[in-house]
């Protein structure tokens, strides 16, 4: 009833301003996948506000039960499009795991994520910490304060282990990028080895969102890196503390895509373009105003259907505060972008670093030129469309256009070191130098060979 009732909303409404430009649509009725995360809210924000119908879309979404099971459903055709790890499109394009051409016109948010240890290591950790005048400790808080304790543990004969979400997940590479900047050597991929444990000082395994406060509590794993709202979860319960957010690893840093088959996007040229078109406008919804809708967004998200967490709990990251220990709440405003910062636009530069940190760990087993970091990131990022979906939108007067980079050619200025944790720049233009900048993982001719790096 509710699909009925808004297709007869649509059609009274086709006359309005905002229906000017009615796209001929190819498919109108869609699923879509998602994971449960708080940076879902796009999709879930253009459903609730009918930014779809206004598209003529009837949409479904549809919640999956891990990352790879999402995947799947986009390349068998069972789902048309999903809220993506911003290196699924690239793997499975590369090749590496499953293999599909997979593209994304779209870039769902900036930073979002967490770095949890259990209650025990952050004991462990806090004595080393430097303080504020207020007696709180200082941020951000480096992997070495971590590293006495990985020793400790090692020296009992007991491994250090974290969970991270997928193999492919800016989770994974944020955490083994906090690692090495810490000293901590967070392991491999090698020939045959999907684990990443090769030469590991700290044993990184997958776990799916939702599990990780209950895994933490178990004690299967001592600390994790995910999306919100599962580190602020981790508060709540008591049974563990955030260390440190990805917007203090990189600050505002690339997070999920949506991705859709470049098949489907080639075949239904208008769908991708209406799917963007509402997707855009509810992440203006969601940051505009100063974060005006974010409450109202909270509200939305908490609902079992989509993340089914707590109103309050993800309240405490998607307001713009960010609760580490117990009690021990800071502002940080920036936490969840979803527009400002052109946080939607498929940027070449952001494609380039996901590759770069699959070369630096393994799953890009070989040395790439910097021009096959170039052309795969324009094989998967489709600037082209999400461009034309702004400019419609500018023309029917639902964007400002300055709100857009008509001018960039997909590659941002260079990341400067002040805003990334191990003071080293980063720029898309230059992706085998910035490898050989890094002082832990592969770069130039070297490749994994059995256990040992060679070259």
């Amino acid at each position: 009833m509710r699909h009925v009732a808004a297709g007869l909303l649509s059609a009274t409404a086709i006359a309005s301003p905002a229906f000017a430009q009615m796209l001929d649509l190819e498919v109108d009725e869609l699923k879509l996948g998602f994971i449960k995360l708080t940076d879902m809210a796009p999709l879930a924000v253009a459903y609730e506000q009918g930014y779809f119908l206004d598209e003529g879309l009837f949409v479904t979404l549809e919640a999956q039960a891990n990352w790879k099971v999402l995947l799947d459903g986009v390349i068998s055709g069972e789902l048309q499009g999903a809220h993506m790890l911003a290196g699924q499109p690239l793997a499975a394009t590369i090749g590496y795991g499953t293999e599909a051409h997979i593209v994304t016109p779209f870039s769902m948010d900036l930073n979002g994520n967490g770095i949890t240890v259990s209650n025990e290591v952050w004991e462990m950790m806090k004595p080393n910490i430097p303080e504020n005048a207020d007696g709180l400790p200082q941020h951000p808080i480096g992997a070495e304060y971590l590293a006495p304790v990985v020793e400790e543990f090692n020296d009992r004969g007991e491994p250090f282990k974290m969970g991270m979400v997928f193999p492919v997940s800016t989770h994974n590479y944020e955490l083994r990028y906090w690692l090495a900047a810490g000293g901590l050597n967070p392991g491999f991929y090698g020939d045959g080895d999907a684990t990443g444990q090769i030469g590991a000082d700290v044993l990184l395994s997958v776990t799916p969102p939702p599990q990780m406060p209950a895994t933490l509590e178990a004690g299967t794993i001592h600390g994790y890196c995910v999306g919100e709202p599962w580190n602020q979860q981790a508060v709540f319960k008591g049974i563990g503390v955030p260390v440190i957010t990805d917007y203090e690893i990189w600050k505002n840093n690339p997070e999920k895509v949506f991705g859709m088959t470049a098949e489907f996007v080639e075949e239904n040229p208008n769908t991708a373009l209406a799917v963007t078109k509402a997707l855009i406008r509810a992440a203006i919804w969601l940051d505009e105003n100063d974060n005006a809708n974010r409450m109202e967004a909270v509200e939305m998200l908490s609902r079992p259907e989509y993340v089914g967490a707590d109103a309050e709990v993800i309240a405490n990251s998607m307001t713009g505060t960010f609760e580490y220990e117990k009690g021990d709440v800071r502002d940080v405003p920036d936490f969840n972008v979803f527009f400002r910062y052109n946080a939607t636009y498929p940027f070449y530069s952001d494609a380039v670093w996901y590759l770069t940190q699959m070369r630096r760990w393994g799953q890009i087993a070989e040395p790439k030129s910097d021009e096959w970091f170039f052309e795969t990131a324009e094989r998967v990022y489709r600037p082209d469309v999400y461009l034309e979906a702004a400019r419609m939108l500018v023309d029917q007067g639902l964007a400002d256009e300055a709100d857009f980079p008509w001018e960039t050619d997909g590659y941002k200025a260079p990341t400067p070191a002040e805003d990334i944790i191990d003071g080293l720049a980063y720029d898309g233009r230059a992706p085998n130098a910035y490898l050989e900048s890094l002082t832990i993982g592969l770069k130039g001719e070297q490749v994994v060979v059995g256990d040992q790096i060679q070259g």
